[in-house]
């Protein structure tokens, strides 16, 4: 008896350790692809934007340095697109939640005793990711062009100036955004909406309040991870995109966003230091405003 006991004791505290080895080796692929993917093409980033140019070699070559002062440039040269890019993000971001609020309401909640409905109302969201992003913002080019049928009609109409453009403009590449990424804002808060419990509403009438106020003090509280999930989901892809604000798309040279100077320092002016520290500011603002975001709105389980 004493020897069986002896051995229980020796084998107990081993089975965690056991465990924990077998966690650890399970975790080894991830953590392994996330080094080679994220860490290390990062840590290559961070060394880029710190280069200078070589001093008796040609344009785009540069040598391992620690000039601090790109970054002082990037941010004196490209102030305003900065700025752009984060003002276009969030309007589209406004907008994508005014626009998906209503229709994920409708979808989660109002269409539940139809499922049928609800399931082709979900495929119908979905169903622009089924064409390729380039094609999707190409054909609205198409469609607001100054000689397409919307704006010739507009302009019959009286309801824009014969000499106006609507591509090239700040407003087009807002709606580019705000279209392309609704169906980001709008599963999210499907998939909030689809698990609210109906007798909170019903609680809330019970006890005299208007819809709106049950809207406002019910609804809206227990739709928040959703709101604060399709928020990120469509801020910080916005705010990185080049293709809308793109003159080839819906922009023009005054439409210009973070992105597309990060193409042109990269592809055209061989810049690699200024698009390096640029993409290194962009990553660090948008943590910046999204931990802030998320932390104001009572949500950091997200993180």
């Amino acid at each position: 008896m004493a020897f069986a006991a002896f051995q229980t004791a020796e084998v107990v505290p081993q089975a965690p350790r056991k465990r924990s080895r077998i966690a650890l080796f399970l975790l080894l692929p991830g953590l392994l692809y996330l080094v080679l993917f994220f860490i290390t093409p990062l840590f290559s980033l961070l060394l880029t934007s710190l280069q200078a140019p070589s001093e008796f070699g040609d344009i785009g070559q540069y040598d391992y340095a620690f000039n601090w002062q790109n970054y002082v440039t990037v941010m004196t040269d490209y102030w305003p697109h900065i700025v752009r890019s984060f003002g276009y993000a969030l309007a589209a971001t406004v907008f994508a939640l005014l626009f998906s609020y209503p229709l994920a309401y409708f979808i989660g909640v109002k269409a539940r005793r139809w499922p049928m409905l609800q399931g082709l109302m979900l495929v119908l969201v979905i169903a622009p990711f089924f064409i390729s992003f380039l094609l999707r913002t190409l054909a609205w080019k198409q469609l607001l062009s100054d000689e397409s049928f919307v704006i010739t009609s507009l302009k019959a109409l009286s309801l824009m100036a014969p000499d106006a453009h609507f591509t090239g403009t700040p407003f087009a590449v807002i709606f580019g955004l705000t279209y392309n990424f609704i169906p980001f804002m709008t599963l999210p808060l499907y998939t909030t909406l689809e698990r609210l419990d109906l007798r909170y509403l019903e609680a809330g009438s019970d006890l005299y309040a208007n819809p709106f106020t049950v809207f406002r003090k019910v609804t809206i509280p227990l739709s928040m991870p959703g709101i604060v999930a399709g928020t990120l989901l469509t801020f910080i892809p916005a705010a990185g995109d080049y293709v809308n604000a793109s003159r080839d798309f819906l922009g023009g040279p005054d439409t210009q966003m973070m992105g597309n100077v990060i193409e042109a320092n990269f592809l055209v002016l061989l810049n690699y230091p200024a698009a390096a520290a640029l993409s290194i500011i962009l990553m660090a603002a948008i943590l910046v405003l999204v931990g802030v975001y998320v932390k104001r709105s009572g949500t950091e389980d997200l993180l």
